[in-house]
């Protein structure tokens, strides 16, 4: 066999502890050094990545028009806010003392037709406007979170990418390529945190398996005979020695406390976890945070608002789908889990919690908050009863803040029925662009694991948003 060759069974043995190595999501590791305190020596930005499954409707929520048509503009009226010219919707109180700390953009836009979940999501997460997957066209390109983990890897061995809550219902109806690393490999996937039936807003939540108690003398025993099956030989192997150093860090995430700490919910005061609202949203935001302050790059949460395990409205849901009667949702301007009325005012908690929570903190300078949903929904409200709106890909709302972004500005402008933009159209591909800038990630990056020349994205950052 050739020196910088080897077969299956030794790349099982250099990957020593098996699934827990470059095939187990999430565990890309950084090696940076921390103080005596735990905490990282160089701070390094994260984001938190607000995912609005469904795709909320722009006209309801941020981008509302009250001067249209009782049909295009539906029941809500907006109210102003600490920025003058940005009105939000009624139900936004607490984010309304809180617009000089974000950008909202209202041209956001999927060129083209599409008008499903599976593609919006996609190119959404993906950063490109090209692909149909639901007509078959492969696709490896990574998500965002894949990519921030690549680039910005965990200082403080803990798990660089994670999603909060899959999705609940099938994992593909959020996007289908949520669970791999694309390109990159599974060592860049996520790890999934929580489910409906296992979320921060429940008494008995736990957290994902690498983080449970561990047997130690097992691990320790294991890691020992592991050790003596590797030869000099193997270890003269760049690729293999690559291989060896992630076991290592793996191992070590296992064993430090700093992950199984993150996702100790009762080390919170109570009024800190009743301020962020004891529902999912809420306190999957809170533990968003907890993650990002013990090292985590990218956390993906999904934006699902309902139910608490003392909280029972309506039927377990990705909240956002409010098509109304039609898809047999109930009013989507009502106070069931699939209207307006419920999710709106637990969104305002949760994020202006959020936002309140990392600015006191001194940690909104190094976290990216970036709040979305796939598309928008049809400006026209649905002639049904009880009413509600379709998909529409054409224009939507998005609000980022923090690490660098400017606050208090709407940037783009849609017609006077939020039909389509008229001014600074932002697709995926620019959205994408502008994270990675703010998070000091090259778009242009040369080359991927492989030797390949990739670009990340190929939109361009949206100067005119950071400060």
């Amino acid at each position: 066999m050739d020196e910088f060759q080897m077969n299956r069974r030794q790349a099982l043995i250099a990957s020593g502890l098996g699934t827990l190595s470059l095939g187990m999501p999430g565990m890309v590791l950084g090696s940076d050094k921390i103080d005596a305190s735990g905490k990282a020596v160089a701070a390094e930005k994260s984001c938190i990545f607000i995912l609005l499954c469904g795709g909320p409707s722009h006209l309801d929520t941020w981008d509302m028009k009250p001067e249209a048509p009782l049909e295009y503009r539906g029941p809500y009226m907006p109210i102003d806010t600490k920025v003058p010219g940005m009105r939000i919707n009624e139900m936004h109180t607490e984010l309304a003392k809180l617009t000089d700390e974000f950008t909202l953009i209202n041209s956001m836009s999927h060129p083209g037709s599409i008008s499903n979940h599976f593609d919006a999501m996609h190119n959404l997460l993906s950063g490109q406007s090209d692909k149909r997957v639901q007509q078959g066209m492969s696709n490896e390109q990574p998500y965002l979170g894949s990519h921030v983990a690549r680039h910005k890897p965990s200082k403080r061995n803990f798990v660089s990418n994670a999603w909060l809550i899959k999705c609940v219902g099938p994992p593909v109806f959020c996007a289908p390529n949520i669970g791999i690393g694309g390109y990159l490999g599974s060592a860049y996937a996520p790890v999934f945190v929580g489910s409906a039936d296992n979320h921060p807003a429940m008494k008995d939540f736990k957290p994902p398996e690498i983080y449970a108690p561990y047997d130690e003398p097992r691990f320790e025993k294991r890691k020992e005979v592991l050790s003596k099956l590797e030869s000099d030989r193997l270890d003269r192997d760049q690729t293999v020695k690559d291989w060896s150093d992630l076991r290592e860090k793996t191992y070590e995430a296992l064993t430090r406390a700093e992950g199984r700490k993150a996702f100790n919910m009762d080390e919170e005061p109570d009024q800190v976890r009743q301020r962020y609202g004891m529902h999912p949203l809420g306190q999957n935001l809170l533990l968003a945070r907890r993650m990002v302050e013990s090292g985590v790059r990218f956390v993906t949460v999904n934006g699902w608002t309902g139910q608490a395990d003392h909280d029972k409205q309506g039927p377990p849901s990705s909240s956002w789908d409010m098509h109304g009667g039609n898809m047999g949702m109930g009013n989507a301007f009502g106070n069931g889990s699939y209207g307006m009325g419920f999710c709106l005012p637990r969104l305002d908690q949760a994020l202006a919690a959020l936002l309140s929570d990392l600015k006191e903190r001194g940690m909104l300078d190094n976290t990216l908050v970036v709040v979305t949903g796939e598309f928008g929904r049809t400006p026209n409200v649905l002639k049904q009863d009880p009413p509600g709106r379709q998909h529409w890909p054409r224009c939507f709302s998005s609000i980022l803040a923090g690490a660098g972004i400017a606050g208090g500005q709407v940037y783009g402008k849609s017609n006077k029925y939020g039909q389509y933009p008229t001014d600074n159209p932002v697709r995926p591909e620019e959205l994408a662009a502008t994270i990675y800038h703010a998070l000091d990630i090259p778009i242009n990056d040369p080359k991927d694991p492989t030797g390949i020349l990739r670009t990340l994205t190929t939109g361009k950052p949206i100067m005119e948003l950071f400060g």
